[in-house]
């Protein structure tokens, strides 16, 4: 996806070899006509894979989740990270370890917002490692539900989070394919 691209090299930030800062427009700062574009590129991509439902894990996921959901129209789950009072039921649960904040978290969806019957598309802002990925897998798989596949804003192709999905039987599909990011520049693969 090309706006994406571009914006990627405008305003990401290379912080190491291993890590791209957007949080001018992704994950701090959202650029909301970046995003619709991103929801319409998501909803072109997976319309005709029967979607029910589209699960993200909070925070970063849920602006793109929001647009694909709002293109597709269906509803937006997100797997939230802390407890809160209201939610301590019935939930399908998985531990899920973030690169970047360097922490182990437990995600949790509640089973009123998922069933057996849903066919989930998975949004995430970044594939890495795929920890998340698989955390939603897990938490989806335990609903009995089916998944579609998973939309990636922006993959690290350099990691080995596509090659696992991949090799697990899933579809991946990333609009924006980092191939590497030496001496402070970002480089694409397409």
């Amino acid at each position: 996806m090309e706006q994406l691209k571009q914006k990627i090299r405008s305003e990401g930030v290379v912080l190491s070899d291993r890590v791209l800062k957007v949080d001018a427009f992704l994950n701090h700062q959202i650029d909301p006509l970046l995003m619709k574009q991103i929801g319409e590129e998501f909803a072109r991509r997976f319309r005709d894979e029967g979607i029910t439902k589209i699960v993200t894990i909070e925070a970063s996921g849920i602006a793109p989740a929001i647009m694909a959901g709002l293109e597709l129209g269906v509803p937006v789950i997100f797997a939230r990270k802390h407890q809160s009072l209201t939610m301590t039921d019935h939930l399908l649960t998985a531990s899920v370890y973030s690169f970047t904040k360097q922490v182990e978290s437990t995600i949790a969806i509640s089973t009123n917002h998922l069933s057996a019957d849903d066919r989930v598309l998975i949004i995430d802002d970044f594939l890495a490692n795929g920890k998340a990925a698989k955390g939603l897998i897990a938490i989806i798989q335990q609903a009995g539900a089916s998944i579609a596949g998973l939309g990636i804003v922006i993959e690290k192709s350099f990691q080995v989070g596509r090659q696992e999905l991949e090799e697990a039987g899933f579809r991946v599909e990333s609009l924006a394919r980092v191939q590497s990011l030496h001496d402070g520049q970002v480089q694409f693969i397409d």
